[in-house]
This record gives structure tokens, C-alpha cells and sequence, in this order.
């Protein structure tokens, strides 16, 4: 059975206290609520790993995520930080390949197979990210610009590695310009997107894949779009900053 997950990314936003004030919350009401079945990554910036993740402590489903890592393991890189660092402040999952990475820092879908090893390497989960801009959706070459991320970055995996993937469906199209993906379109991209895993890994490990869905997802879209078969959770954005919107997202499987 896949894993239904609901990852919160902070992008560049809270400072100290208002990360303090929200993962508090968020820890609280997780606890209060009594939620069992859902797993949840809270991915803050870098310089809140530590503090977050000591308010996270073992609650039971509730991990630390980062937004990034670097694809070198050490050296002289200065800014960068490198997956055995996220490993050692406690972190267990990383957003790899993020639509506004591919598009503002250039990174390539050779780079991201490189972050990606890292990740692997020293035992983070990656939530790798995919999906297309308005003009390929309008194109209608939307699928295959898609698969080719995946196969590019992630099909030299083994078997084994991909096993502890996890993949987020981002239509960029969808993201903070008023445009809306409906249900059935992600639906329909995340079963053509299973299905391109499994001509590769087979069906049965993509049909353990959980693969998540990143479009302006809402406390009013997430039951809609949670119900559909081949969409298990969402990467959630803006949602992620209010706590009460971020868990009734959470809620809504």
C-alpha cells in the first residue's frame, strides 16, 4: 500500500519566529486531531532545520524535510549544503528538482541525477519533483516533456534506490497564476506518469510509488484531488504557511 503524504515547502518565507510560532502549531494540532495514517515533512528553509526539527522531536509521522542539497558531498562550495549536513540536523526527506530550481538556478536533469545519488547516499528520501510550463501543456507535449525528467534523472537508478523515491507532479502552469489543474488533469497525469515508471521499474514498484501532486493544492481542491486513484498526497506551497489550512489539507484523504 502507498504511503499517502502531505509535505509542506516553505520556499523562502518565516523568519525565526514566525517558523517557531507555525511548526508549533502545526506539531500541536497534529497531535491534537489524533492523525495516524499520513505522513508529514515539514521542508523550512536551511537555517530552521535545527530548530524545527527539535519542536518535531519523535512525533510519530511528522518528519524534516530541506528544500535542496547539494550534488557534491563536501568542498570547497561555499553556500552550499550538502546531504550529509541535512542528514546530521535530522532531516529525512529533500525536494529535489523543484520547478523554481529547474527554472531560476538552470538545474539540469544531469544535476538532478547527481543531487539525487547524494540523497540516496546518505539516506534521504527524495521528493523529486517534475512537470511542465503553460507552453508545453498548450503544446499538448505535456506527458512526454514530463517522462523525459524522469527518465533522464531517475531511470539509471536500481531497482533498490528507486524503491525510496518519491515523486511530485507539479503542473507549473497551475502555480500562483490563477490558472487551475482540475482533478481529472492530474489524475491523468499521475496514472501516465505510473505507467512510464513501470515500463521501467515494473508494476509493482510503481504501483508502490507514491507520487504526489504540487499545483496550488487547498484546503477547498486537496479532498477532490486526494480521491483520485494514482494521486497519494500533495507538495504543498502557500497552504503550507497557515497552520489550519496546512492540516485540514492533511485531513482531507
Amino acid at each position: 500500500m502507498r504511503k499517502k503524504i502531505v509535505a509542506g515547502n516553505w520556499k523562502m518565507n518565516l523568519n525565526y519566529e514566525e517558523g517557531q510560532k507555525l511548526t508549533s502549531e502545526i506539531v500541536n494540532m497534529y497531535k491534537d486531531e489524533n492523525i495516524k495514517d499520513v505522513t508529514v515533512v515539514l521542508n523550512p528553509p536551511f537555517v530552521h532545520l535545527f530548530p524545527v526539527k527539535k519542536l518535531i522531536g519523535n512525533t510519530p509521522n511528522l518528519f524534516l524535510g530541506s528544500q535542496n542539497c547539494s550534488e557534491k558531498a563536501a568542498g570547497a562550495y561555499t553556500g552550499e549544503t550538502s546531504a550529509s549536513m541535512l542528514k546530521s540536523f535530522g532531516a529525512e526527506y529533500v525536494i529535489l528538482g523543484h520547478s523554481e530550481r529547474r527554472e531560476y538556478f538552470k538545474e539540469s536533469n544531469e544535476l538532478l541525477t547527481a543531487k539525487v545519488r547524494q540523497a540516496l547516499d546518505y539516506g534521504l528520501t527524495p521528493i523529486f519533483c517534475c512537470g511542465e510550463p503553460l507552453e508545453i501543456r498548450e503544446a499538448g507535449t505535456h506527458e512526454a516533456y514530463v517522462k523525459n525528467q524522469l527518465t533522464e534523472s531517475l531511470f539509471g537508478l536500481s531497482a533498490e534506490d528507486f524503491a525510496k523515491i518519491v515523486i511530485a507532479y507539479e503542473p507549473i502552469w497551475a502555480i500562483g497564476t490563477g490558472k487551475t489543474a482540475s482533478s481529472d488533469q492530474a489524475q491523468e497525469m499521475h496514472k501516465a506518469l505510473r505507467e512510464h515508471l513501470a515500463s521501467k521499474f515494473g508494476q509493482e514498484a510503481a504501483d508502490h510509488t507514491s507520487i504526489l501532486y504540487g499545483g496550488s493544492c487547498n484546503p477547498g481542491n486537496a479532498k477532490d484531488l486526494f480521491s483520485k486513484a494514482d494521486v497519494d498526497g500533495g507538495l504543498i506551497g502557500g497552504a503550507s504557511l497557515k497552520s489550519r489550512d496546512f492540516m485540514d489539507i492533511i485531513k482531507s484523504f
